[in-house]
């Protein structure tokens, strides 16, 4: 049969440009292996043609070039698949139409089939181009047979649908993507005008209308709140309660007040959040199936998330603030993959030796109690059990030479609290506590050098360690943290996926979408990876 078909090939008259309606490469970014896969989809379905019959089109190819024309719906291009010219070859051929046309039309329709279903199941760029660290590329879909089996499915949509992420909140995002489509396309929602200064409830405010229109359409406001003073310039308590609900969805502190920040944010292109969206939803696609249920820092967003199960529902996720790195090089929390592997309780802080050097050595030279009073000590060696050295003037040398390091002990005053969970890395980042519970309280958390601080250790000890034995109840973990033997070690049973991610979006299950500040830059970044033109303002 394969023989068969490659003759049938070989008798095609010729095909070129200008006789083929769909002619020329596909724009957008092609697949490494585009033509191997699409001559291996023919091969391996043992027929000439994949999308037509003599003289017609299938159901299947109808239905696939509305869902190409329509691609904007999922966060792609529509012209990185050829939509408008297939269509307009669709349009052209007819029953009597030559063989060549009929061929070259199904072979463009199953180079964009290809391209439609790997960029919707591992996203358009390769993660690790833009930063995130996966151990190898994925190929966990046999884009040869979904192709196939696409040409053949009873609903092109729905097989379509069955190769995106399985994750609840993509589909709450995807969703997100068409209302804030429509958003950005509503003419009265224009631009406020810039409050002289910053302003708070019941200061008059000439744009305090437009300010309401646009709450109102995001869903900060109801439309029976907003219309007993729907004209008014006063920042009435249902605007300013309105405006407290926009700051919270966009990580800002939720006051109330029309701020330089606030109004920084309000004044964002909603075209601008079309395309967060958009960036984050190719993120979505990077991630890798669940096999167990991990635990997930979103950087921009400052929270971590761990799964009682494989479903992404809040129902069964403990949730917690998180500190992350600051937005410096060689600061910034690293976006990669991990294991959590064990616990330290009452840990040692093995001091970085960059941080030894920029931040606490001219310290300690200058101040001979510096080490007693912060409970460092100089240690020799790589093991946790080396023995603390008396601070002299030439062990103070060895540690600026790097022949000694320095070590903080357990205690309240530790740098990493009282309890660290270990997924080990390259870049030596893990989870942990702090003395510094005041931080937060801040609304934008970029504060470590690059580790992961949690705000409730015990809630997440206690959740990570509830298949460990040892009976490792919240007042148990509290125990060890407060009590215990320092320097602790508690490996867990299981060890449980790590996802340290980077998304500046999330659709929540009880609607609101959130934004956040792409505080590292990566949404830049991956906007120049993809080739998108700049938003229009």
């Amino acid at each position: 049969m394969r023989k068969s078909l490659v003759c049938w090939l070989l008798l095609l008259p010729a095909i070129t440009p200008a006789q083929s309606p769909s002619a020329g490469p596909l724009p957008g970014r092609p697949l490494s292996d585009e033509a191997a896969l699409a001559a291996a989809v023919y091969v391996r379905a043992a027929s000439p043609a994949l999308w037509s019959a003599p003289g017609r089109l299938s159901p299947q190819a109808s239905e696939l070039l509305g869902l190409l024309g329509t691609a904007d719906r999922y966060g792609l291009r529509p012209e990185d698949f050829g939509a408008a010219r297939l269509n307009a070859a669709a349009a052209a051929l007819r029953a009597d139409s030559a063989p060549q046309d009929w061929a070259s039309f199904d072979h463009a329709l199953t180079d964009s089939a290809l391209r439609l279903v790997s960029e919707l199941h591992y996203g358009r760029i390769d993660p690790r181009a833009a930063g995130f660290e996966l151990p190898e590329a994925r190929a966990d879909l046999d884009l040869v047979a979904t192709v196939i089996a696409l040409a053949s499915s009873p609903r092109v949509t729905d097989a379509v649908a069955a190769v995106e992420p399985r994750y609840y909140h993509y589909q709450l995002l995807k969703a997100a993507l068409q209302r804030y489509r429509d958003l950005a396309a509503t003419a009265d929602l224009t631009p406020l005008p810039t409050p002289p200064r910053g302003l708070h409830a019941g200061d008059a405010y000439a744009g305090a209308p437009e300010l309401r229109r646009l709450l109102l359409a995001e869903g900060d406001l109801t439309l029976a709140a907003a219309a007993p003073t729907a004209t008014s310039e006063i920042l009435d308590p249902a605007l300013v309660a309105a405006l407290a609900r926009y700051q919270d969805r966009h990580g800002l502190s939720a006051d109330g007040n029309l701020g330089t920040a606030t109004f920084a944010a309000l004044r964002t292109p909603l075209a601008a959040r079309v395309r967060q969206i958009e960036l984050t939803l190719e993120r979505w696609r990077w991630l890798p199936p669940l096999t167990s249920p991990p635990i997930i820092v979103n950087i921009p967003q400052f929270r971590l998330f761990a799964f009682a199960t494989l479903e992404d529902r809040v129902a069964s996720i403990v949730q917690m603030p998180v500190i992350v790195g600051q937005a410096y090089p060689r600061k910034e929390t690293p976006i990669f993959l991990g294991e959590l592997q064990y616990l330290i309780f009452r840990p040692y802080w093995d001091v970085p030796r960059s941080i030894t050097l920029r931040e606490m050595l001219p310290k300690i030279e200058a101040n001979a109690g510096y080490l007693e009073h912060n409970h460092l000590e100089l240690v020799a060696g790589d093991t946790e059990d080396s023995s603390a050295l008396a601070p002299t003037p030439e062990r103070i040398a060895a540690l600026a030479a790097g022949a000694l390091r320095l070590r903080q002990r357990p205690g309240e005053d530790n740098a990493l609290g009282l309890v660290k969970f270990i997924f080990p890395n390259a870049h030596d980042v893990y989870l942990h506590s702090t003395p510094a519970k005041g931080l937060f309280a801040a609304a934008r958390r970029a504060f470590s050098h690059g580790c992961i601080r949690v705000s409730d250790p015990v809630a997440l000890a206690s959740f990570v360690l509830r298949a460990t034995p040892g009976d490792w109840t919240a007042a148990r973990v509290a125990e060890a943290m407060q009590q215990g033997e320092p320097n602790h070690r508690v490996a867990l049973r299981q060890s449980i996926p790590v996802m340290i991610l980077y998304g500046t979006v999330m659709a929540t299950e009880a609607g609101p979408v959130e934004f956040f500040d792409d505080i590292y830059g990566q949404d830049q970044k991956l906007e120049r990876l993809l080739e998108l033109p700049p938003v229009a303002t």
